[in-house]
Order: C-alpha cells, then sequence, then structure tokens
C-alpha cells in the first residue's frame, strides 16, 4: 500500500480516532499524540489492512487500547469528559446558562461512570457508531453493549432528575 492509498483509507475516520482518544486522555497534546502513535502503527501495518474487515474498527481499537495503556501508566483515576456547548449562537441568556449548567452535571454524572460505560456512551451518542461496529471495537457482545449503554443512560437521567430535584427544593 502506498502513501496515497493509505492517506485514501485512514483520512476519512482520523478526526474520529482524535475525538476518541481526547475523550479518554482529555489533554489535547496527549490526544494527538495517540492519535498520531496510532496512525504509525497502523503505517507499519499498512501492508496487512486489507486483510481487516474494518480498518477504521481497527484503528478505533487501537487508539483505545494505547489510551486505556497511557492512563495505566500514569495511573490516573481522573479521566474527564470534555463536551461541546452546541447551543444557537442567538439562544437567550437564560437558556445558554441552563444549557452550560446541564452539559457540566452531565459531565460530572458521566465522571462517575464506570470507564467501559464512558467508551460506549462516546462511540453510540458522539460518534454515532452502529452495535455491532462497537462489538468489534470493544470485543463485547451486542447485546452487553446494549445493556451497558442502557445502564448508562439510565444513570445519567437518574441524577439528572435528582439533581434538579434537589436544586428546586433547595430553593424553596
Amino acid at each position: 500500500m502506498n502513501q496515497n492509498e493509505f492517506l485514501t483509507v485512514v483520512l476519512p475516520f482520523k478526526d474520529k480516532l482524535f475525538r476518541l482518544a481526547k475523550r479518554l486522555l482529555v489533554s489535547t497534546e496527549e490526544a494527538e499524540d495517540a492519535t498520531q502513535e496510532v496512525l504509525v502503527k497502523l503505517w507499519t501495518k499498512s501492508d496487512n489492512l486489507q486483510t481487516y474487515k474494518s480498518t477504521e474498527a481497527i484503528a478505533m481499537t487501537m487508539t483505545k487500547n494505547y489510551c486505556l495503556d497511557q492512563l495505566k501508566a500514569k495511573r490516573s483515576g481522573n479521566m474527564q469528559l470534555v463536551h461541546t456547548n452546541y447551543t444557537d449562537g442567538a439562544a437567550r441568556v437564560e437558556q445558554t446558562v441552563e444549557d452550560s449548567d446541564s452539559l457540566e452535571w452531565v459531565n460530572k454524572i458521566m465522571l462517575q461512570l464506570p470507564e467501559q460505560q464512558r467508551v460506549i456512551i462516546q462511540l453510540r451518542d458522539i460518534e454515532k457508531y452502529e452495535f455491532d461496529e462497537m462489538a468489534e471495537i470493544l470485543n463485547m457482545s451486542e447485546s452487553a453493549i446494549r445493556v451497558a449503554l442502557s445502564r448508562a443512560r439510565k444513570t445519567i437521567r437518574e441524577n439528572m432528575i435528582k439533581t434538579h430535584n434537589y436544586g428546586m427544593e433547595r430553593d424553596r
């Protein structure tokens, strides 16, 4: 595989690799390093890439594993998920503040989720992967992914309701 063929295969999902790395490592610099490491590994295996069913799936798996190895090496349990606020620029100030608060609460709740559930939410809800693709990336059955995703969403929803109700009771 020459360089142009490699770039044609890899460029469409390079940003997804970065977003997954950023989600796991938090630091933009570390995510860029992780993405670069995975791309270098893919390049060294470029002659064998056609043997894989999905180059994107193998790249996502490599990214996930590399990031988890980095986190273990740092012995860091302080992963943070960073969310971007996608509100309309013309939104009312009140709505912007509410959206910001909600994203902050979701971020805090997601930090409490088990690592596997955070990765599943990232792949499904942020990156929009299908369950079969996620099963290949995570080396899990689709039913196990569905269960973990359901539990993660339920935890987030319940904590948001509890937080919202707590805030209303506190204001009384």
